[in-house]
Formats: structure tokens, sequence, C-alpha cells
């Protein structure tokens, strides 16, 4: 009984704070981010970014929120603020923050050079491998120089992370670039080799491109079918949405 009292109360709050995003009560929103709960910490940073209420320093000490729901909701908001230093949570100890971060990094797309050696590393040797197609995303939506490295080795990696790499090289200029793309049009998956071919404009394919019967060889049974969802495992999709 008591645990169901507690439960109603967390809902209670979250509900306040989700409501006082709407009904403008900034004082209310800004109390409840010192809550017990990371859910109704949560909800009341949404509430107060649709109350425009936000303050800068705010939002980057919330990125240390021991509550990982906490942390990917505060890092979905400095995605918008470029001034936001991701260094911490792109160094996370939770692989989803770590993701959400990356995805951030490359919405600010002016990022400082930690953040942006920090994307190579992870792009190219963190274990969770949606980590990594996060981090080769973020590299060409930022498109520098320095992150084409990166970029070119996700070609080696599984399906999901490929298909992100190959895409990413269109940020990119150069020999290096093009003759990823160019490798890329021999890849065994089909999706990676469309993409290539968009992005080159070929006309003239391999002979080997398409199988015998006109299908690529991973189109079959028993080809590559890795796949992913389309955005960071933190963003829309893949938690619930905390804030109201």
């Amino acid at each position: 009984m008591q645990q169901e009292r507690q439960l109603r109360n967390v809902d209670e709050r979250r509900r306040s704070a989700v409501l006082a995003g709407y009904a403008g009560d900034v004082d209310v929103a800004r109390a409840l981010l010192g809550d017990e709960d990371g859910t109704v910490r949560a909800a009341a940073w949404g509430a107060l970014d649709r109350l425009g209420a936000l303050e800068h320093d705010a939002i980057a000490a919330a990125l240390d929120d021991p509550d990982p729901d906490v942390r990917r909701r505060v890092i979905e908001l400095a995605a918008t603020r470029p001034g936001i230093d991701l260094s911490g949570p792109l160094a996370d100890d939770d692989p989803t923050v770590v993701e959400l971060a990356a995805w951030a990094a490359g919405e600010q797309e002016r990022v400082s050079p930690a953040v942006l050696e920090r994307l190579i590393t992870l792009a190219t040797g963190a274990d969770d491998a949606m980590v990594r197609e996060s981090a080769i995303a973020a590299l060409g939506a930022i498109g520098d120089e320095a992150g084409l490295g990166a970029v070119i080795a996700g070609l080696d990696d599984r399906a999901t992370v490929r298909r992100r790499a190959v895409i990413a090289l269109a940020a990119f200029e150069g020999d290096d670039a093009d003759d990823a793309l160019r490798r890329a049009l021999e890849d065994r998956d089909w999706q990676v080799r469309q993409i290539a071919e968009d992005l080159l404009g070929v006309v003239d394919l391999p002979a080997d491109y398409y199988g015998e019967d006109g299908i690529a060889d991973d189109e079959a049974p028993g080809g590559d079918t890795d796949s992913a969802a389309d955005g960071p495992r933190g963003a829309a999709g893949g938690d619930a949405d905390l804030s109201g």
C-alpha cells in the first residue's frame, strides 16, 4: 500500500511538472528540478524548455545528473545549444547516453577540438555499434576533415554502421572520400551500394554488382540483415516521452 502511494505521488509530481509547462508556471517547474525522482526532473526540464525559461549554466550542470533518463533529456536540450560542452556525456558509462550525446554533437555542428577528438575515438573504438554509428553520423554532420579517416574506417564495420558511414562521406571532398565511395559500390549490403551510387552519380556499375537474377546477394535469404532504429535510442522512439 505504501509503495502504491509513493508511485502515485511520483505520478502526481510528474504530472504537475508537465502541466506547469502548459500553464506558464516557471516557479513550479524549477522547483521540481530538485525532485528526488528522475522522471519528475526530466519532465520539469521539458516544461522549462516549453516555457523558454532554460538557462545555459543550468543545462550544463544537469549533464551530470545521477539519473540517465535526466541526462538523456538534458542532452536533447543541449543539441540546439552549440555553446554547451558535450565532452562529459560523450564519456558517460551508459552507452545510450553516449549515443545520444554523439547525435547532439552532430546537431550542434560547431564543436570543440575535445569533442571532435572524442567522436573520432568513439567512431572507431566504441564497443557499442549504435554508439559507433551515431559518432560517425555526427562526424559527417560536422564535416571536419579530421574526422574523415574515422568515417572511412566505418566502411569496414557492420552493415548499419557502413550505411551511416557512406552517407557521412557526402560531407567530405577529395580523393580519399571519392575512393571510399567507389569502394562502397562493391559492398555486400545493397543499401550501402545504393547510397554510394547516388552520391557518385554512377551509371556504369561493376559487372558483378547484381547477382545472376538481378538481386543483390544480401537481399536473398541469409544475407546481411542488420537493422537499427532511425534515431538514437535515447531520443524519440527509444525512451518514453519524459517531457510531457
